[in-house]
């Protein structure tokens, strides 16, 4: 049987983050093999978030990295508060947003290095955890918001010239508004469809004809779309104006927001 020291055990220890018994006990069981050793706690590390994989993640963060021209937001979930707030699990989050900075603009989707990232400290930590999902966006400039309970965030990416204290309004409204599209275009059709008929049943059982029914429903619709459309919101901090109008010559390329509820 291989001589395990504890120095080998410590720097298994220190690579894996996993305890010292668990990094003895793998290198015991391959001969002192280092390579084989962390395979077999990798190995195990992707059972323990298979039989984990069905536990509801409702905390975690939201984190946000800023260039001039670009940014980047992830969301990686966790089953617990407490989790949530462990310095394992934030350092882990870090690193993964890193990870993320590196992707085209758009949809980020888990990388291999991402999946190995947060599966470490799934095994060190024991909760179920995950990265939701991720964003970048670019643009002439970069508007920012993350809520001080860090669970809450938005990106919002603007083409041409528009002031600093607009540019937070309009991350702030962002956060507080919840669009869904840019536009009223943006809204996704099998949204509009159901609360079309949701209106159409309202009107109907209200006694109206069908006639009338369908020009309240127009109504309805016309209000819906402007309420999830962020161009056609009233703007937050003065309901008396639209979003579009408070952005001058600006436009808006893209947004984001992310929440753990």
């Amino acid at each position: 049987m291989a001589d395990i020291t504890a120095a080998m055990v410590k720097a298994l220890r220190d690579e894996t983050g996993l305890g010292m018994m668990e990094c003895k006990k793998a290198l015991t069981e391959n001969g002192g093999d280092v390579e084989k050793a962390k395979d077999a706690l990798r190995a195990k590390g992707l059972a323990t978030a298979e039989k984990r994989s069905s536990r509801d993640t409702k905390e975690g963060v939201v984190l946000i990295s800023t260039t001039e021209s670009q940014a980047t937001m992830v969301e990686v979930v966790c089953e617990t508060d407490f989790c949530a707030r462990n310095e394992e699990f934030q350092a882990m989050a870090n690193d993964v947003l890193t990870l993320a900075a590196q992707a085209d603009e758009g949809d980020i989707q888990a990388t291999d290095e991402i999946s190995a990232r947060v599966q470490t400290t799934l095994a060190m930590i024991g909760e179920n955890m995950s990265f939701s999902r991720g964003v970048k966006i670019c643009a002439d400039k970069i508007g920012t918001y993350a809520h001080h309970n860090g669970k809450v965030g938005v990106l919002v990416g603007v083409q041409g010239d528009l002031d600093e204290e607009t540019l937070t309004g309009l991350c702030m409204h962002i956060a507080f508004a919840d669009p869904i599209g840019i536009t009223g275009d943006d809204v996704p059709e099998d949204l509009v469809a159901k609360e079309k008929q949701i209106a159409m049943q309202q009107a109907l059982e209200s006694g109206k004809n069908e006639e009338i029914a369908e020009k309240m429903v127009v109504g309805k619709l016309r209000k819906f779309i402007a309420s999830k459309a962020l161009l056609e919101q009233a703007y937050v901090r003065d309901d008396k104006k639209q979003v579009k109008e408070i952005l001058g010559d600006a436009s808006i390329k893209a947004f984001a927001r992310f929440a753990i509820n």
